[in-house]
């Protein structure tokens, strides 16, 4: 069966300023192009994820690789992952320096390493065994990311204060599922600025920062990982899907189970195994993006859903 690609980017869940709200919109419409051509040229949904998250690492607008905001002792400190729904095959990797693509990285540890996650120093060590380039960490830190660090340590405000806001930048991510119905998905992030030297949030851990399965769809999430965390938010969306809901019915259940329960905000990207997909948040603004049938879909605010025609020859 030849399946119609799609794929569905989003740059974080969180109270994006107005003056980000243009270059976050324009950043996820080059990543889910940049991904949509990899699908339409017959790549893999595994290449179309990996290179639309590295798009997106590479924009400083996002937190993500160059991007990254500052942990309490002012490091950058990166996590990611990628999963292939065809196998379940995964990688991923946590409190990384250094690097600039860390789902480059994740994928790496993926197919040359039997394990599925690495972290800190050892995970650093690997890469230099392997020569990914380092990069030094003034080139990942804007001058944004120094001054709401800066602004933090004057002001001392406590992470736990921060969890709850919706001031904290935020990951990004894809999902997408190519012409021979494989699914798979990738979430990469900086964390949030002043977290604790060797926070990991959910982004790079498997079922809640991000899943992939063929037998039922991919998702990347996005918001306050800690609440992501408790409720296994990606699977949670694939659980409800397995009981026969759509993807947006699946999404909005679980975003609002994790309000209920455990009071927390976020958002998430999805693509079923039939090439529905939805982008649904609770936050004040998700910037999202999808391509279909030649058609580039996208928003900001809520209900917001934006078409343009683009063209790729399938």
């Amino acid at each position: 069966m030849h399946m119609k690609p799609v794929i569905v980017v989003h740059g974080g869940a969180w109270a994006i300023p107005d003056d980000l709200a243009e270059s976050s919109k324009i950043g996820v419409k080059c990543a889910a192009m940049s991904g949509f051509s990899i699908l339409a040229n017959g790549g893999s949904s595994l290449q179309a994820v990996e290179a639309a998250v590295q798009i997106l690492e590479d924009n400083i607008a996002f937190d993500a690789g160059h991007g990254a905001v500052l942990n309490a002792d002012g490091d950058v400190e990166l996590d990611a992952i990628i999963m292939d729904g065809k196998n379940l095959a995964v990688g991923s990797v946590s409190c990384i320096k250094n690097i600039a693509n860390p789902v480059k990285f994740a994928r790496t540890v993926m197919e040359q390493t039997p394990h599925i996650m690495l972290t800190g120093i050892g995970a650093n060590k690997f890469a230099e065994k392997i020569k990914i380039e380092k990069i030094p960490t003034k080139e990942l830190v804007t001058e944004n990311a120094v001054k709401e660090w800066e602004q933090y340590q004057k002001y001392k405000q406590s992470v736990k204060g921060l969890f709850n806001t919706e001031k904290t930048h935020d990951t990004v991510g894809a999902v997408a599922i190519d012409s021979k119905s494989n699914v798979s998905c990738a979430t990469s992030t900086g964390g949030i600025t002043n977290k604790m030297v060797g926070r990991v949030g959910d982004s790079p851990l498997i079922g809640s920062g991000a899943y992939a399965d063929n037998f039922t769809g991919a998702v990347s999430t996005t918001g306050h990982g800690e609440s992501i965390m408790k409720v296994t938010l990606a699977r949670q969306v694939l659980f409800n899907m397995e009981k026969g809901e759509s993807p947006q019915i699946a999404a909005d259940h679980s975003l609002e189970y994790m309000k209920n329960k455990v009071h927390g905000r976020g958002g998430l990207i999805v693509v079923s195994k039939s090439g529905e997909w939805a982008a649904r948040f609770t936050t004040r603004r998700m910037a999202w993006a999808s391509v279909e049938n030649n058609i580039l879909t996208y928003g900001l605010n809520p209900g917001e859903n934006f078409q343009e025609n683009v063209h790729f020859k399938l």
